[in-house]
């Protein structure tokens, strides 16, 4: 998104993408010494790439990534808010495809959210409306998911611009799809992002499931989420103040005790609610910056506007978290990976 100033699917994803190795593109910034840089005592990261930044790929520019998803084959999906589909080699980072995303008009989408599911189709949010749409591998339009009217963007629902589905998830077991909205809808508290999960039928299609409450840390809001193997999720807060930079923080958050909200008109902080419990795993401003440099004002050179995340793989007691920014084609921000380390 253009940011404003201020698993059986999970698990096999996640079994085909312990196949991905820790070796990277050639201008890959690894730790010199072999080992892993720590951002915190749960997050350390290994490397970032600026490979992709500014580069083509069949005519199409290589850039405005707003999501990743790690493909069964090992390779990974990436999807740019300017209504591309990428196809990357899971090792390098390699651009190895790319078909074009549309509505059922044709018209462009701001594609924020993927998820591959099982069956190898691609399961892709757009927050204009904001929508959640069911593509083939080759981009056709396969279904459309229904969306509660309360968060669509006003004047049809309470959303606000520019600030809906932004993250997008399915939980262990493949039966569940979570989106998050980035920021909170007209007549909720500041800070209250609902989460909206989806539950597949036996016919394969999604009907509305359960709605949850999250609150974000003051001026943030959620780019993107990812869930864990044991049902958990991975949540990124994110956040920009023009002449300072981005804020980037990396929470784990346990929605399964948490109250349904969908049939709670405002969220004001009422007692009653059990909100999404959430843990800080990390503030990215405390990572190495590994020799990075930024082309705007930031508060360590490694920081861009960070949106997209996947899984990638597993060790022993960490899991392979992969990140990319979204440079939103401008010169002084970089499309740049991230590859993290981090213990749940």
């Amino acid at each position: 998104m253009r940011l404003r100033t201020v698993l059986a699917t999970a698990t096999a994803g996640l079994a085909a993408a312990t196949c991905l190795t820790a070796a990277g593109p050639a201008n890959a910034h690894p730790d010199a010494r072999g080992g892993h840089h720590a951002c915190s005592p749960s997050v350390s990261i290994d490397r970032f790439s600026d490979a992709l930044d500014k580069t083509t790929y069949e005519g199409t520019f290589v850039g405005n990534f707003s999501a990743l998803a790690a493909d069964r084959d090992g390779s990974l999906v990436a999807v740019s808010d300017r209504s591309s589909l990428f196809r990357l080699d899971g090792r390098t980072l390699t651009p190895e495809g790319v078909v074009p995303l549309a509505d059922e008009s044709g018209a462009a989408l701001d594609s924020e959210g993927v998820v591959v599911d099982r069956d190898g189709t691609r399961l892709i949010s757009s927050e204009t409306e904001p929508s959640v749409r069911r593509y083939s591998r080759d981009g056709r339009i396969l279904d459309r998911l229904p969306v509660p009217d309360a968060l669509k963007v006003a004047p049809a629902g309470r959303a606000v611009s520019n600030g809906t589905f932004e993250g997008l998830t399915l939980l262990p077991g493949g039966r569940t799809l979570l989106a998050s909205m980035e920021y909170a809808l007209s007549g909720d508290s500041a800070g209250l992002v609902r989460l909206q999960t989806w539950r597949k039928t036996k016919g394969g299609h999604f009907e509305l499931g359960p709605q949850y409450a999250y609150r974000t840390d003051t001026g943030l809001g959620v780019p993107e989420i990812q869930a864990t193997p044991d049902g958990r999720l991975l949540v990124l807060e994110r956040g920009f103040t023009a002449g300072v930079g981005n804020t980037v923080r990396l929470y784990l958050a346990d929605p399964r005790r948490a109250t349904d909200t969908s049939g709670i008109e405002n969220l004001t902080g009422q007692g009653g609610v059990r909100l999404v419990g959430k843990t800080l795993l990390a503030d990215l401003v405390n990572c190495p910056s590994l020799g990075a440099t930024a082309g705007q004002p930031q508060p360590n050179p490694l920081l861009d506007n960070i949106e997209g995340m996947a899984i990638t793989g597993r060790t022993s007691d960490r899991l392979r978290v992969l990140l990319v920014s979204d440079d939103n084609q401008n010169a002084v921000q970089t499309t740049r990976f991230y590859h993290l380390r981090v213990r749940v």
